[in-house]
């Protein structure tokens, strides 16, 4: 029976923390891995020793594993936990982990390797009794023509190595479908090291629903029951939870015993996951089968009441599984991404200058960085996985919301208030929600803050302006702000905000504030200090947290967030620097993938430009009129900061003349 004595964790960010946290309470040491840009991170400082892997792009550091197994013998560890991602799905990787007299945290090479080519897992799988969906590999581009025949459209084109939405497309007719494999291959490639992919009836509407199961080497197989993750962004998971509302005991029972006999059929050890799409007629088919600890353990955890790190380091020692598992209560997680849902999920880069989302009874917060993080265009845009246990969905919904919209997040912009306005929309709260959720309600419909928040917002801005300057002040500091022998105007001061509009407030203490020329009614300042003001306006009672970094407020309330910059009162005169008519910026720092334009070429408007690879995720920059390429500044393969020329497309009128 091997025994753990000190584990290297081949991964990074929050689950790097997670394993960390769990190592240690168990008596093993922790040694961590980063690579340069996560010099600071907080799974560095988590682990007992860390080892740097020289470099930025996770080709060159995380997803090295000649790398990873030579820190392990540096070291002296004696067994590897891969997470999830990364190489927690690389046969190769546990092979070689095993071939170096290491102990592999998770199932057996050969298990991941029938289980990573998902057409191959779905028929052994399949003659096993689990129901499967149509498909078929793609090899070449007849393949593809030949397969949508026979499945019939809509279809998923899908990565046969790999998952997380990533390599992933659905295809509604066959126009679209030789852009769809090419897109699919090249992010499969980027994303796994393997550019396979194949195709797969879609099932409209369905619920995405999964067993975890758990194996032992004594040959015991155990479903921990499933988990509801349909609210999905591009194919990835937003919010998961357990037990699925759509879910009933008999139903239970048949998921279950479907997913043990797919992990008996493949003699599985370690934690993994059987997904299945889940139709409104309560049929189930096999999606595929995920040899790793999943992103949304933590709702399992909560429900069951198991440590499932502790159960992988102990099967990976040879303990035996407990009994059967029982499961009570209600437990629901979000995703918190740094990325903005109005600009198309766009990720955020940028310092995270505060980080405040306290744990608390009902809430556990799991999270790979914090205040000063540095969020950069090299790896997941994921920073914490939120989540809310209750004894009733109901409460668990609402105290996960609750949470959230009390979250003090500065610096990136990030998807929260979209979970927020998820978690409380009636649709979800009703247990109806699908994969097409987000497909039926935009982000601009999710995320309507409250209609008094912008006022009140901006007057605190104001006030805690005003007393930070009084509290600076070297002389004559309690004279009242702003005091003059003759008043003949109030203090004034303009924000620009979040939205790219412009808010002037004008104020005479002790109570008066103008908000645009319209004064705020009822207003009464009980306290105003530069990183909060209490204030009454409209008969309401509010205090305002105020945090500045440069010319930048973050506002925080029970109204919700805001963000101003604040306007020199007296700007020097610059002409304004403008790009030309017709650019196309990239919208973050990454790196160009695909280029199917030249110079000179006629685009229609939406036609695709080219893609910008970043956080792992392919962005498509297509042209916003019909017109000329006139210009194209970027060639294949080069990195591109935020706000790069990436192409200008001379208007078709424009052209004309």
């Amino acid at each position: 029976m091997p025994l753990i004595r000190r584990l290297l964790i081949a991964n990074r960010g929050e689950i790097a923390v997670r394993i960390a946290r769990t190592a240690h309470t168990m008596g093993i040491d922790t040694v961590a891995v980063y690579a340069d840009p996560d010099t600071d991170s907080p799974h560095v400082a988590a682990a007992d020793q860390a080892v740097r892997l020289p470099g930025d792009a996770a080709a060159d550091t995380y997803l090295r594993g000649d790398l990873l197994i030579e820190a392990a013998r540096t070291t002296g560890a004696d067994a590897v936990h891969p997470g999830y991602g990364f190489l927690s799905e690389n046969a190769d990787f546990a092979r070689r982990v095993e071939a170096a007299g290491l102990v592999f945290v998770g199932p057996a090479p050969e298990t991941i390797a029938a289980m990573g080519d998902k057409l191959a897992a779905k028929e052994l799988l399949g003659a096993a009794g689990v129901p499967v969906l149509p498909g078929g590999i793609v090899r070449e581009d007849r393949d593809a023509r030949e397969l949508a025949a026979r499945i019939g459209f809509p279809l998923l084109v899908k990565a046969a190595f790999g998952g997380g939405g990533r390599g992933m497309r659905t295809v509604r007719e066959q126009a679209a479908l030789a852009e769809a494999v090419a897109a699919a291959r090249r992010e499969a490639g980027a994303a796994f090291g393997n550019d396979t992919i194949f195709l797969e009836r879609l099932v409209e509407r369905p619920r995405h629903v999964e067993v975890q199961i758990f194996g032992d080497t004594h040959r015991n197989v155990l479903a921990l029951f499933e988990r509801d993750c349909s609210i999905q962004r591009r194919h990835q998971k937003l919010i998961e939870e357990s037990p699925s509302p759509a879910v009933d005991p008999a139903l239970r029972t048949r998921l279950c015993a479907a997913a043990v006999a797919a992990g008996r059929a493949i003699g599985y050890v370690g934690a993994g996951t059987v997904e299945f799409v889940l139709d409104r007629a309560g049929a189930f088919h096999l999606l595929e089968v995920n040899t790793r600890l999943q992103v949304e353990h933590p709702v399992t955890e909560l429900t069951t009441g198991l440590d499932l790190v502790r159960l992988q380091l102990l099967v990976a020692q040879g303990h035996p599984l407990p009994a059967e598992p029982v499961a009570a209560g209600h437990a629901i997680e979000a995703r918190l991404y740094a990325e903005d849902p109005i600009r198309g999920y766009a990720p955020s880069v940028g310092t995270l200058h505060r980080f405040e989302l306290a744990e608390r009874d009902g809430i556990r917060v799991d999270t790979g960085v914090t205040d000063g993080s540095r969020i950069g265009p090299h790896y997941d845009a994921l920073l914490a996985k939120v989540i809310a246990y209750a004894p009733t969905r109901d409460e668990a919904c609402r105290r996960l919301a609750h949470a959230l919209s009390r979250a003090r997040l500065h610096g990136v912009r990030t998807n929260r208030d979209l979970l927020v306005g998820i978690l409380r929309s009636p649709e979800f709260m009703a247990g109806d929600a699908d994969t097409g959720f987000l497909d039926r309600h935009p982000a601009a419909e999710l995320c309507v803050g409250d209609p008094a928040a912008p006022a009140i917002h901006a007057a605190a801005a104001a006030l805690a302006g005003q007393a930070e300057r009084r509290a600076a002040a070297r002389v004559l500091g309690g004279i009242p702000s702003g005091w003059r022998n003759v008043r003949s105007a109030d203090q004034q001061v303009t924000y620009e905000h979040d939205t790219n509009g412009r808010t002037v407030v004008s104020y005479r203490l002790p109570n008066q504030v103008a908000i645009d020329g319209k004064p705020l009614p009822g207003l009464v300042v009980h306290a105003a200090h530069a990183d909060r003001v209490d204030l009454t306006a409209d008969g309401v009672r509010r205090t305002v947290s105020v945090h500045r970094v440069g010319d930048t407020i973050h506002l925080d309330s029970p109204l919700g967030a805001s963000e101003l910059t604040e306007l020199p009162r007296l700007p020097e005169p610059a002409e304004p620097a403008a790009e030309p008519a017709g650019s196309l910026l990239a919208t973050m720092p990454g790196t160009v993938v695909r280029v199917v334009v030249a110079e000179g070429d006629h685009v229609a408007a939406g036609q695709l430009v080219l893609a910008v690879e970043a956080m792992k995720m392919e962005h498509e920059v297509t042209a916003p009129h019909p017109g000329v390429v006139r210009r194209l500044p970027v060639g294949l393969g080069e990195p591109v900061d935020a706000g790069a020329v990436l192409a200008i497309v001379t208007a078709d009128a424009e052209a004309a003349g």
